[in-house]
């Protein structure tokens, strides 16, 4: 789900990036630093441009061919981007990213903590957070931002459903990327909301911690874990993977003591997220076909929101200050948060399978076929073949040059002999809409996704896996109990559609 529908030609990984020369220096290295292969001793696949050019051009959804994903809500594509960004945050220092510029022993683990959220807390961010308005001390809870009041769409009231932000219209935050599509912020902003709901629930129990942050902290953490590891993958691999990794290990992302980041999932499987993205969303009552223009424009980083430098009379919708009131998302209409509604339900993602909505083989800004970019991405970072890796995972099934070469993204892949050895990323999508019709992954794409989300959790010896053991289960209010997903968290948060007045 890398970048899932970042429209900024620019955007990448926060601090660092692989090149080939110092991945394939890396052979055989269980702790190779920040990046890394999980099949080192695998070929790298040499495509020309214009054989990747051509395969890209034949992944065009201009038909709507690909289908909807009842299994996998329209909200997760954006739960994985920013998952992304949490997993990619690079904190290391400017000096000490000049000695070591591509992460060999300087370098922060990643890991799935919310980083990206927390930033170095209270203390090192204090601009995240809160302050007492009587003693002007800072407070366990973040700070939220207020939005501003339009008459459009009938939303009028006193709102804080903005990411906080500078004078200038920045978003202040621990990571900067989570402004540039709205989906995201709001998502972000919802992680927000949900640890100031946990510091209250904490502070009302019988016997409040004494560290009420950091027990707030612990206890946001562990259940956003949860939700990757049983939500998340549940959804995304095929059924049963994630459980059989937790209780039997992982084979073939593996590292001596510290976790670190395989290009064979940051480069091809977990681009996934490209393929279920939509070309417009039912975003709330007011705003029920939005395109990209709108999702990017209504932000700070990609968009316009820019703060005081607005103009105090606006001759159209931007630029703005803050977000306006009618773009207030409406999480009905992206989780199954089941609201009471029936009228409202949510959207789907579309169908994991090679095919891209339009607007993603197009990108604005001169950021061209995101296709393209995704098969170039992965020659240059000499990821091996599909098939080499199923050979090497000992797939039982792997597909066959003919399932390969099916409709018409395989028949242009067989023109050009992609059929018998196929960029990884489309190995990956093809597989996926073969072996289980677009619904989940297949088994190398399965395979590479859980082991690496499970292996960043288990490396990480703050995480529940290690904290309480293995016997830890969700304690916060759920649906179903000992079992926390991210419809239950919108659900705790307790404000699914603001706008609505609706808080069930």
């Amino acid at each position: 789900m890398t970048d899932a529908v970042n429209m900024n030609p620019h955007h990448g990984c926060a601090g660092r990036h692989p090149t080939r020369s110092f991945l394939d220096s890396l052979a055989g290295h269980e702790d190779p630093g920040k990046f890394g292969r999980m099949f080192p001793r695998l070929p790298g696949l040499e495509v020309p441009d214009t054989q990747l050019q051509a395969l890209a051009e034949a992944m065009l959804d201009d038909n709507n061919q690909s289908g909807d994903n009842a299994n996998i809500p329209a909200g997760f594509t954006y739960f994985g981007q920013f998952l992304d960004h949490d997993i990619t945050l690079d904190l290391t220092s400017l000096g000490e990213k000049d000695r070591d510029p591509l992460a060999v022993e300087n370098f922060r683990t990643p890991s799935i903590d919310l980083d990206s959220v927390y930033g170095l807390g209270p203390d090192g961010s204090p601009h995240l957070y809160a302050r007492d308005p009587a003693t002007g001390a800072t407070t366990p809870k973040f700070l939220l931002g207020k939005n501003i009041t339009v008459a459009f769409g009938n939303v009028e009231g006193d709102f804080r459903n903005d990411l906080p932000r500078s004078p200038e219209g920045r978003a202040l935050i621990g990571d900067h990327r989570n402004d540039e599509n709205l989906v995201v912020a709001q998502t972000h902003l919802a992680f927000l909301k949900f640890h100031n709901k946990v510091v209250d629930f904490l502070q009302q129990g019988a016997k409040p911690p004494e560290d009420l942050f950091a027990e707030a902290r612990r206890t946001v953490t562990w259940h956003y874990q949860w939700i990757v590891l049983h939500d998340l993958l549940e959804r995304l691999t095929e059924k049963g993977i994630s459980e059989r990794l937790l209780h039997d290990g992982r084979k073939f992302y593996r590292f001596k003591r510290i976790p670190y980041m395989p290009v064979e999932f940051s480069g091809a499987a977990y681009r996934l997220g490209h393929s279920m993205v939509r070309q417009f969303y039912d975003y709330n009552r007011v705003f029920s076909n939005a395109g990209f223009n709108l999702l990017f424009g209504f932000t700070g980083l990609s968009g316009q929101i820019i703060g005081d430098l607005a103009p105090t009379e606006p001759t159209g919708p931007l630029p703005v200050a803050r977000l306006p009131s009618n773009w207030i998302i409406d999480w009905r209409r992206f989780h199954d948060v089941q609201s009471g509604d029936a009228t409202i339900t949510f959207a789907p993602s579309r169908l994991l399978d090679p095919f891209l909505a339009s607007e993603l083989h197009n990108l604005p800004g001169g950021g061209g076929n995101l296709a393209f970019r995704n098969l170039k991405r992965g020659v240059n970072l000499g990821l091996p073949s599909g098939q080499a890796i199923a050979q090497a995972m000992g797939i039982d099934n792997p597909m066959t040059p003919d399932e390969v070469a099916g409709g018409t993204d395989g028949a242009e892949a067989k023109k050009h002999g992609l059929h018998e050895r196929t960029p990884l990323w489309y190995y990956i999508l093809k597989e996926a809409h073969v072996r289980h019709q677009g619904k989940r992954l297949g088994p190398v794409g399965s395979t590479i996704v859980a082991e690496v989300l499970t292996g960043i959790v288990h490396g990480d010896h703050e995480s529940y896996l290690w904290q309480r053991g293995t016997g830890w289960r969700p304690s916060l209010p759920s649906k179903k109990k000992g079992d926390f997903t991210l419809a239950d968290m919108l659900r705790f948060v307790g404000e699914i559609s603001p706008i609505d007045n609706v808080t069930t």
